[in-house]
């Protein structure tokens, strides 16, 4: 399923700063950055679960906020790209 994951974390201490390197760090392990805080993630049931409590973990929800974005199995209809950066394939071919 793809997963839209948005995040805004507060950085007005370094602790803050801290945690947004690790929210993006584990954003990056299972998908795409695709704006500065916003990842796309194509995973599985498992992957989601394991993903979400990983992130919810790290952010302080008293000052942070996290939102998943569950576009499912047939997302192809669901997301329009407009503008810079081109847009990608997530299925498609990973050259690293």
């Amino acid at each position: 399923m793809l997963v839209l994951i948005t995040y805004d974390v507060n950085t007005s201490d370094a602790a803050g700063r801290k945690r947004l390197r690790q929210v993006a760090k584990q954003c990056v392990n299972y998908g795409q950055r695709v704006q500065n805080s916003v990842f796309e993630c194509l995973v599985d049931a498992a992957q989601y679960a394991k993903l979400q409590a990983t992130l919810l973990a790290l952010i302080d929800e008293e000052k942070d906020s996290l939102r998943f974005y569950r576009l499912g199995d047939r997302y192809q209809n669901k997301v329009e790209h407009f503008g810079a950066k081109p847009s990608y394939e997530p299925e498609g071919l990973l050259l690293v």
